[in-house]
């Protein structure tokens, strides 16, 4: 298995298939037929179902195998999303004591608690044994959907010598409720066994739409992807407990004797809504509802598995980008607080003097006042760290990026990697230019189809050769534009050695993992 990471965040509109038809795939417990995009001269098979419905007595359990279904489904509409929740707009952290989004901008599917499908999108001339991305949507374990990403637009960027898969998973409470009681009654970490069913059914049936399965590279994004890292704590620790109470609470379920059993009956519009209600009253940026230590399929917190190097894959690439925590800073909530209240938001399990200790990192790190500090901790100890640390323990295997367009914020990258998708309609790309666009997404598919990005299918392609990032070599590439004139800017891609001032800061936010639960 190959593994691909990238950092950032976002929503979506969906594709125009034609009528005219693709092969029939016989999966054994349903038979699909695809249709031929005429726009991208791609095979697409939308909303397939790899999973049983996960409702009623099903929620908060693993997902289970489809039921067989006879006759042939049409694949040429994208199914339902799941249910959504919506990042915190608090301006304290309600999690602290002991007692972003433009998707609704866009039509998006009707939601729906059976939402365990994927999309499978491949060249339109059959061919077998071709690399196979499977990309992981973002939207902090509570948004997203695969409606917002056409595969086509990766099937194109690797010359159409590689098989995209787009998949859903189980968000906000229904795919991350934690607690006691669900590890007791149900399953933890449902969105995350969702995604590893995905998976197996990749391995299980790529090769029926032309696809390798031992060519297999995960791409994700934000929470799709390893190195976005929000506290993940252990699933009976205080904070996932007060979440399940809240929940309880607020479905009507306080006065039964079997909490979660009446949360199963509850009906679908009280919990969707109590959904919204619990994600949106988290501190201002982060989401509350994410991955917990289950001692099943995350056995010990990440950060403490890197350094036991208890790692899937063989092969990775990182890619942040400059500005990562900007979106999720909220100025006016944050010009109130002290350094040292918006870490005591962010990490309500930190002491006082792991707090002081940051504030000293940050205070004498030049970067500006409280906001512009509270941007660079967000940016740094949730995206950016992390993904030194999954570079260190990975030991000369990975490959590093660092996408710096301006404004560079989180999610920028997206409309290159989609260009075509409804991820891109809500946001203009940053450097409009066509050289730039292609080399960029071009090298990251090339990774896809050789595990090496210098490995370049388009000989178009002429950046410079990207080193693998070690602690001896401390390079990794950038993808920038040069100043001047507006709409005269060239692209300006090189290697650079990274930046010491991040790496120092990351060494005190490797320093109290504990604390933060990473």
């Amino acid at each position: 298995m190959r593994c691909f990471h990238a950092v950032n965040v976002l929503s979506t509109v969906s594709a125009v298939c034609a009528a005219s038809p693709a092969p029939v795939v016989d999966l054994g417990y349903a038979k699909y037929q695809g249709h031929l995009n005429n726009q991208f001269g791609t095979m697409e098979y939308l909303g397939i179902r790899y999973a049983a419905a996960p409702t009623g007595p099903l929620r908060w359990r693993e997902p289970r195998p489809p039921q067989p279904t006879s006759g042939v489904q049409m694949a040429d509409k994208n199914a339902h999303a799941c249910y959504e929740g919506h990042i915190g707009i608090s301006p304290t952290n309600p999690l602290a004591q002991n007692s972003l989004t433009r998707r609704d901008e866009i039509a998006e599917p009707t939601p729906s608690e059976d939402c365990l499908f994927l999309n499978v999108f491949t060249p339109s001339s059959y061919e077998t044994d071709l690399p196979v991305v499977v990309w992981i949507h973002g939207g902090g374990y509570l948004g997203g959907n695969a409606y917002q990403y056409e595969g086509s637009d990766l099937v194109q960027y690797a010359g159409d010598g590689a098989i995209a898969v787009v998949i859903q998973y189980r968000l906000g409470i229904f795919g991350f409720l934690s607690g006691q009681k669900v590890h007791d009654g149900g399953v933890l970490n449902a969105g995350l066994f969702d995604q590893q069913f995905a998976l197996q059914w990749v391995q299980d049936h790529i090769s029926k739409f032309g696809g390798d399965p031992a060519k297999v590279t995960i791409w994700g994004q934000s929470a799709g992807s390893s190195t976005y890292l929000p506290p993940q704590y252990i699933y009976n620790h205080r904070i996932p407990e007060k979440i399940f109470a809240d929940v309880v609470t607020r479905a009507g379920c306080s006065s039964s004797k079997d909490a979660l059993d009446c949360l199963r009956q509850a009906d679908i519009a009280t919990l969707s809504k109590v959904n919204l209600d619990i994600t949106q009253s988290a501190f201002f940026g982060t989401c509350i509802l994410v991955p917990v230590v289950d001692g099943t399929l995350i056995t010990k917190r990440p950060t403490e598995l890197l350094k036991e190097v208890k790692i899937n894959g063989g092969a990775f690439l990182s890619m942040t980008n400059s500005f990562e925590g900007t979106a999720f800073v909220d100025n006016t909530t944050v010009s109130r607080l002290t350094t040292a209240q918006y870490l005591a938001n962010m990490f309500p399990g930190m002491t006082k003097q792991r707090i002081t200790d940051g504030v000293k990192v940050y205070e004498s790190a030049g970067l500006g006042g409280v906001i512009e500090q509270a941007r660079a901790i967000m940016s740094e100890a949730i995206f950016v760290c992390p993904t030194y640390f999954l570079l260190k323990a990975v030991k000369g295997r990975g490959f590093k990026g660092e996408f710096a367009v301006p404004p560079a914020l989180h999610a920028d990258n997206l409309a290159y990697y989609f260009a075509n998708s409804p991820v891109a309609k809500l946001q203009t790309p940053p450097f409009a230019n066509v050289e730039f666009a292609n080399d960029f997404s071009q090298l990251l598919m090339n990774f896809v189809l050789s595990l090496d990005p210098n490995v370049k299918w388009d000989s178009a392609n002429t950046t410079p050769d990207w080193p693998k990032w070690s602690e001896d070599r401390r390079e990794e590439m950038v993808f920038n534009r040069t100043s001047g004139v507006v709409g005269k800017e060239e692209p300006m891609i090189d290697v650079r050695g990274s930046e010491e001032g991040v790496l120092s800061r990351c060494a005190y936010w490797e320093s109290v993992t504990a604390p933060t639960a990473q």
